[in-house]
């Protein structure tokens, strides 16, 4: 009996592997003995320059061979005038492979440049640069800078936006249900508008090899199932727990925003560091505006939490506050010192994905608190007013 089990176990083994052997064997096959059959077109060369910092006397391109084949960076040029430049660590680039243009070049702050590299084959890549601006040097009082301006945008607003706890707390059944609703719209919201600065960026410094879009979806599906699972072990746990559910899914929503604020901040201090940014007071006041409206939506669940009263909860909403402001700080240290376009991609992707997960957590509480089918008037008047007051926000940003 037991040489038998082990038999039907090899047998399931082998039925498993003989498949990827196959493919194993398709795959060599194409790149080995079968690559001059089915050769039938010509790899055409692609290079992209995804990053550009101007400091003293000089102007330093970060270049990647994005193409499918080895390439030779021969020249560089700026507005079409060929200039002297050196390569590092040497002209020759591998697939995916990069390295730093050093051209010696006396630039003007805030002046328009395009900026010219040509491979061995005489193929010409591009990039514009619309104003330029002096690369950041990491420093004590760039990292306050920073520090402050994810203060300002970040924490203070959801801190802010946290005090409407009292108020939510003693309004009725109904009126909660509105609340929860607003809270389901904004998110909705913020996870929309995290996948469009995705596509943004990945479309305007991530070369076409990468599939930006594909990219950013599926990051965001993946997102949104390993905080999902995440996310319902934390529900079980608040349920035998002294952690209560309201408050479990509070913190759901906290990390939901953090994570785009994160991305947000990544937003911020990479368009600090390219001078495409000067922070007004106005603008400041639209973050600000846009921002509390965040801490309404961890407010809602958590007014409805047992047991906190005093000390215990002012910490607990602190706690909350700064797990959904504080990224803000930390994106805009990333984005300002060592921006990458694809880690914004995915980090953007990233908390679109938390998001939505957070909205089904929210509609399913709606359900449980007894609105069945999500269509009372408080729900949908709810959801509708969030996005319009997100949106009316987002104007002033």
């Amino acid at each position: 009996m037991e040489i038998s089990n082990k038999s039907s176990k090899g047998k399931i083994l082998a039925s498993g592997i003989i498949p990827f052997a196959f493919l194993i064997l398709l795959v060599a096959y194409i790149f080995g003995p079968g690559s001059d059959l089915l050769d039938f077109g010509i790899p055409l060369p692609e290079i992209t320059m995804e990053k550009v910092d101007f400091v003293d006397s000089e102007i330093l391109v970060t270049v990647r061979n994005t193409g499918p084949i080895p390439v030779e960076v021969v020249m560089a040029d700026i507005n079409d005038r060929i200039q002297p430049a050196a390569i590092e660590p040497d002209r020759f680039l591998e697939r995916y492979e990069t390295a730093l243009v050093r051209i010696p070049f006396e630039w003007n702050e805030a002046e328009p440049y395009i900026i010219g590299l040509t491979i061995e084959d005489g193929t010409r890549f591009e990039k514009e640069i619309e104003a330029a601006a002096p690369a950041l040097e990491p420093s004590l009082e760039l990292a306050g800078f920073f520090a402050l301006i994810g203060t300002y945008v970040g924490i203070i607003p959801v801190m802010i936006g946290l005090l409407w706890l009292p108020f939510i707390k003693r309004i009725s059944k109904n009126k909660y249900h509105f609340f929860l609703a607003l809270t389901a719209g904004l998110l909705l919201f913020l996870g929309i508008d995290s996948i469009e600065e995705a596509l943004e960026v990945s479309e305007e410094n991530l070369a076409g090899s990468f599939n930006g879009a594909l990219l950013v979806v599926t990051v965001v599906v993946l997102s949104f199932l390993g905080l999902y699972y995440t996310g319902e072990k934390l529900v079980k746990r608040a349920e035998s727990s002294r952690l209560t559910k309201p408050v479990a899914i509070a913190l759901m929503i906290s990390i939901g925003i953090g994570l785009h604020n994160f991305g947000e901040g990544l937003a911020i201090g990479a368009a600090v560091g390219l001078g495409s940014i000067a922070f007004s007071t106005f603008l400041i006041v639209g973050f600000a505006l846009h921002n509390t409206t965040e801490g309404i939506a961890i407010a809602a669940p958590m007014s409805r939490g047992k047991g906190l009263v005093g000390k215990a909860l002012i910490g607990k909403l602190a706690a909350l506050g700064l797990i959904a402001g504080s990224p803000a700080i930390f994106g805009a240290w990333i984005g300002g010192f060592v921006y990458s376009p694809f880690t914004s991609v995915i980090f953007l992707a990233i908390g679109a994905g938390a998001i939505f997960q957070v909205i089904i957590t929210l509609l399913r509480w709606i359900r449980e608190e007894g609105d069945k089918n999500l269509s009372s008037a408080a729900v949908v008047s709810g959801f509708a007013v969030g996005m319009l007051v997100m949106y009316l926000t987002s104007i002033l940003v």
